[in-house]
């Protein structure tokens, strides 16, 4: 991995870790098109660490109000609607973690048992599933994006749809083209909270499964400069990006990424084919 490789995936994982356009699909796709090899876990917990840090950053007073409000609601009995969100989502973060753990080992199984069975590459069949996570779901986004209501906020977020939306998570992050925000947008939407609201809970549910997946590959780390390029250019772009989806959904819809994920996974279809 060198330092314009890294500056790429950087601004890669800036844009589609946070839109809901699969991050791990683009970061599957740039090595294997271009051929770069492996990215290596050191450079992909890097990655998601500076997006980890751009969530933080973004929303600093609302986890300083929802630490806060959390504190209050166990030690003053104070209720409120930070000490409610607060404690949702450290409750739905739990079965959420331990999904995410089971799957993740389920789907390295299925990759390598088509691989063994269709005798080809595993990266081929890997190509190939995320294209076909990236056009599935970009249809679903767009059906349940379209015909659902928006009759809830993000203060009125029930523990139930908390968890819901939490658990999509692990989903996500076990089949490469899903997309963790994708997913948990997409949930959200179905159980009829608005699109700014499931955004903003969906970069808020993010960060405790994102930091504890980076602890965890602790081991991994191999501190050199493309590390550093990664976390910071992903940091820089994730910033960008949220503000920019925060102020996209107060209007818009979430019909240009579903069509973009669709475009995306029949062109990568054809790249398996060609080769």
């Amino acid at each position: 991995m060198n330092e314009i490789q890294a500056l790429i995936l950087g601004v890669v994982q800036g844009l589609t870790e946070l839109l809901p356009v699969s991050s791990s699909a683009h970061l599957n796709l740039f090595p294997w098109m271009f051929n770069w090899g492996e990215m290596g876990e050191s450079f992909d917990v890097a990655l998601h660490i500076g997006t980890l840090l751009a969530i933080c950053v973004f929303f600093f007073k609302d986890w300083i109000n929802l630490i806060k409000g959390g504190y209050k609601q166990v030690v003053k009995k104070e209720k409120t609607t930070d000490g409610k969100i607060f404690w949702y989502i450290v409750i739905a973060t739990i079965p959420a973690g331990i999904l995410s753990l089971i799957l993740d080992k389920i789907s390295g199984k299925i990759v390598e048992t088509l691989a063994q069975k269709f005798n080809v590459q595993e990266i081929s069949i890997e190509m190939v599933l995320i294209a076909i996570a990236l056009i599935v779901m970009g249809i679903v986004l767009y059906i349940i994006d379209k015909k659902s209501k928006s009759n809830v906020e993000y203060k009125d977020i029930t523990l139930k749809q908390s968890v819901l939306i939490s658990i999509s998570q692990a989903i996500a992050a076990a089949f490469p083209g899903v997309s963790r925000s994708g997913i948990t947008m997409t949930v959200g939407r179905s159980i009829g909270i608005d699109r700014e609201s499931v955004a903003k809970y969906s970069f808020l549910l993010s960060t405790p499964i994102i930091a504890a997946a980076a602890l965890y590959k602790l081991k991994y780390f191999t501190i050199n400069l493309p590390f550093f390029i990664g976390i910071i250019t992903s940091f820089i772009v994730g910033m960008v990006v949220i503000k920019f989806l925060l102020n996209y959904l107060k209007k818009g819809s979430f019909k240009i990424f579903a069509i973009y994920r669709i475009i995306l996974g029949i062109i990568i279809i054809g790249m398996c084919f060609i080769r």
